[in-house]
């Protein structure tokens, strides 16, 4: 299971060095600013039996190589009991995936299971937006929900554009090797030729849907789709994504 998560981290403050602060006036010394920079944290859940959800993890990322690439993940051990047949070595094996570990939740580490972590420190201030219901009104009419970020110039490749507020609206393209994250749908009025992910605040209602659909990967809350499974019968034409039974399905828009 994978979700998104907004963190919350304050830059450190500044070091100031000066060879004497009694001489100082106050008045010409520079402000010190300290500002927060958001940023979104995918939510890893494993579940047992290990091996068969590392060897699910291990396909995942060869569907998508670089999906977690320099992405801050947080380890969710909830659904995890510290019997767990290979739990000691979780995070290790994370490790050797290239996969960062910024924060574990859901479990206590002082049980003897994890004394050979090297345990990140926790980040404070964390939060998971919650859920809402949305009414699912007529999808052809495309109506954002309020929120929404409207990008009127087209997305180019290597850009990434997250939006966990609500809808992203696209009004030119999306190039191969771009990236657009949304907490709600997204909607693509030219070409979508790169990644596409909805719902990242656990919204599996949301959409997705483009003009032109040729995508690397879709993914609405979780739930993921790379080009090869996509029905060719769709590629290229005026389509939307939606999850029916958690399997993300290609349907025509009309």
């Amino acid at each position: 299971m994978m979700t998104r998560r907004t963190i919350f981290q304050t830059r450190d403050e500044p070091q100031i060095v000066t060879s004497s602060t009694a001489s100082v006036d106050p008045a010409s010394l520079p402000r010190i600013r300290a500002g927060g920079r958001s940023f979104l944290a995918l939510v890893l859940t494993p579940e047992a039996p290990l091996d068969i959800w590392l060897v699910a993890l291990d396909h995942q990322i060869s569907r998508s190589a670089g999906f977690f690439a320099g992405k801050p993940i947080i380890l969710d051990l909830t659904l995890v009991p510290l019997d767990t047949p290979g739990l000691a070595g979780l995070l290790p094996a994370l490790e050797e995936r290239n996969i960062r570990v910024i924060g574990i939740e859901g479990a206590d580490r002082d049980e003897e299971v994890f004394a050979g972590w090297n345990w990140p420190e926790g980040l404070s201030g964390g939060r998971s937006t919650a859920e809402e219901d949305i009414p699912l009104d007529d999808v052809e009419e495309l109506e954002p929900t309020p929120g929404a970020l409207i990008v009127e110039e087209p997305v180019r490749s290597g850009q990434h554009i997250v939006w966990a507020e609500g809808d992203v609206i696209i009004l030119g393209s999306v190039a191969s090797g771009a990236e657009v994250s949304a907490g709600g749908s997204i909607h693509v009025y030219g070409a979508l030729r790169g990644r596409a992910i909805a719902g990242i605040v656990g919204r599996p209602e949301a959409r997705i849907f483009a003009r032109v659909m040729q995508p690397e990967l879709l993914a609405i809350d979780g739930f993921y789709a790379i080009a090869e499974e996509m029905p060719e019968d769709l590629t290229g034409k005026p389509s939307q994504a939606v999850l029916v039974d958690e399997v993300l399905t290609l349907k025509p828009l009309t």
